[in-house]
């Protein structure tokens, strides 16, 4: 018995995460015992457990999917960007330090894969079947020989491969082959088949080319999934929204009072967290927006300064686009802004950063009573509390520590006037501290916005889990899908030639090929700015461990890394 799939994808953004969740909830809800899995996640949008580690939001996501509680086990490996070129490393759900893709590719990520197999096999013990997520494509043939996440960890636990395709973006049969074909045929062995994601239309007219693709790679379609709006899932690296569209996609309801709620969203560098804002988006009636222009503050009633992985350097482009202008002055004409992590430091008076940037002390906005001292250790918590006279819970992931000196308290921050500022997310998932919130935040702003009295997130995010088991249940072949999770690949799978390329042959590994950039801010942000400061990190007695349960041996790394920004770039 397999006991477990991994889902991989033929681009990133295919649709691996939505699959996995969807997996997870289809196996639940027929009486399976199941848990999500990703060996290796890049994400800015991360997650504390009740453990306090820090994993990746959509591991979180399908743990939810999957009605378990997250663990490290199910992401063992975070990288965090920091820059065009630097990422954190984050294991076990604690942070390790910064790290190049050379050298993360060139021998320490091939070190690590005992540690992801370990947590593996843990969960496995646990578990009935365990779903994986891959990261990218599998077919990232100058990656291969260090992969961890697609078929290196598939070809470790002899799990069956499941490759999803969006069709929405054209391609889809030749991304499928041409997949395939860069297998090794040993990779090729386990990757079963294919499922179709975000169709639109008559499926008949495609089944001529499903048995076309049958017919070249002998590996059947396990499902055509339509393409459906709104789903709201928490996303990884991507906004897969327009600029100035609303938040994914999602209809707005109609407002229960008179008046609907404008929110405006500083689409900040390296912005974390940005899922904080799902909560507002979900209430009847608010206005959710990502924008980058201080005019776009104008008509907005509240303005809502992100997280970021680079605090100081969020400061420096509010400057130049002018919108810390334009927050200065909504502050003092009384307009409601929230800050939440950085965007709360960026508020503040001072920001004293030798461990981020390095860039020493930098001056913030100075509209709250706030100064933050950036520690090496960061803060990883699940905190609760109450604000607003109802009960909150959040989770905090930073390293600035902030010496809040005035105004009044607002859970670990400060208000001033209708200005707010707190480093706890997910806050505001808190359905009664936000219909507070809001009702505030419509008093200062004047508009006859009342907050619908019955609006739950966590109902919702449960019916959107249950959207994506139906999806599955209803457009997959289950019983096939069970029996690849039970028994594996099916023997006797072709080979698609040419097969991958043998290492050092001409491929991009041997050549010394720059990574790839950073996942960026949205269209038109940030786009491709040199990083102009070389980032180090240190990683001094890290101990990466075989398995979950025994962190003392293994790989142990010291001294300094060039910053350089990993390659495989995966989203949702």
């Amino acid at each position: 018995m397999s006991g477990g799939l991994l889902v991989a994808g033929t681009t990133s953004d295919a649709g691996k995460s939505v699959v996995t969740a969807g997996i997870c909830r289809w196996l639940v809800r027929r009486g399976v015992k199941v848990a999500p899995f990703k060996a290796q996640n890049m994400s800015l949008n991360s997650f504390v457990t009740r453990e306090g580690a820090e994993i990746g939001r959509a591991q979180a996501m399908q743990a939810q999917a999957a009605r378990v509680e997250p663990t490290a086990l199910m992401n063992p490996v975070l990288l965090k960007p920091g820059s065009d070129r630097s990422s954190q490393v984050v294991l076990m759900g604690k942070p390790v330090g910064e790290m190049s893709a050379r050298g993360y590719h060139g021998g320490r990520q091939e070190a690590l894969l005992g540690t992801v197999t370990g947590c593996l096999e843990e969960l496995r013990s646990t578990y009935d079947a365990v779903i994986c997520e891959g990261a990218g494509s599998p077919a990232e043939i100058n990656l291969r020989r260090t992969d961890i996440v697609n078929m290196g960890i598939a070809r470790a636990a002899k799990f069956p491969v499941l490759v999803v395709g969006d069709i929405d973006r054209g391609g889809v049969f030749a991304s499928f082959f041409g997949t395939t074909a860069l297998l090794s045929a040993e990779d090729q062995a386990l990757v079963a088949g294919y499922l179709v994601n975000k169709f639109r239309g008559d499926v008949s007219l495609l089944e001529p080319g499903l048995d076309m693709l049958y017919g070249l790679t002998g590996r059947r379609t396990y499902g055509v999934l339509p393409f459906t709006h709104g789903l709201g899932i928490d996303e990884e690296d991507g906004l897969r929204v327009s600029l100035r569209g609303a938040v994914r996609e999602s209809v707005v309801a109609p407002p229960h009072g008179e008046d609907v709620l404008r929110v405006a969203v500083c689409a900040v560098p390296l912005m974390s967290n940005f899922t904080d804002v799902d909560a507002l988006a979900a209430e009847p009636g608010v206005v959710v927006r990502f924008v980058d222009r201080p005019d776009e503050l104008a008509d907005a009633d509240l303005v809502v300064v992100p997280g970021t992985r680079g605090t100081v350097k969020a400061l420096a482009w509010l400057r130049e686009r002018g919108l810390a202008d334009a927050l200065v002055r909504r502050a003092a004409e009384g307009r409601p802004v929230l800050g939440i992590c950085g965007g709360f430091q960026v508020l503040g008076e001072r920001i004293e950063d030798e461990v981020e940037s390095r860039a020493g002390v930098v001056d913030g906005l100075g509209v709250l009573p706030v100064r933050v001292r950036f520690d090496r250790a960061k803060t990883l918590a699940r905190p609760v509390g109450s604000a607003l006279g109802e009960p909150v819970e959040g989770y905090e992931i930073h390293h600035g520590v902030a010496d809040v000196r005035g105004g009044e308290p607002f859970l670990d921050g400060c208000r001033v006037g209708a200005v707010w500022g707190t480093h706890w997310h997910g806050s505001l998932e808190s359905d009664g501290f936000r219909r507070r919130f809001l009702e505030e935040v419509a008093r200062a702003a004047g508009r006859r916005f009342v907050p619908a009295p019955d609006t739950s997130f966590g109902v919702l995010r449960e019916e959107q889990l249950d959207r994506l088991g139906d999806l599955v249940e209803e457009h997959a072949d289950t019983d096939a899908l069970w029996r690849l999770i039970e028994g594996g690949a099916p023997p006797g799978l072709p080979f698609v030639p040419p097969g991958a390329p043998p290492l050092g042959a001409g491929a991009a590994e041997s050549r010394g090929a720059a990574p790839g950039p950073a996942p960026q801010s949205p269209e038109g942000l940030e786009r491709g700015r040199p990083e102009t400061q070389k980032e180090a990190g240190e990683f001094q007695g890290l101990e990466i461990a075989g398995s979950a349960g025994s962190r003392g041996e293994g790989l142990v790394a010291t001294g300094h890394v060039e910053a350089e920004q990993h390659a495989n770039k995966e989203a949702l």
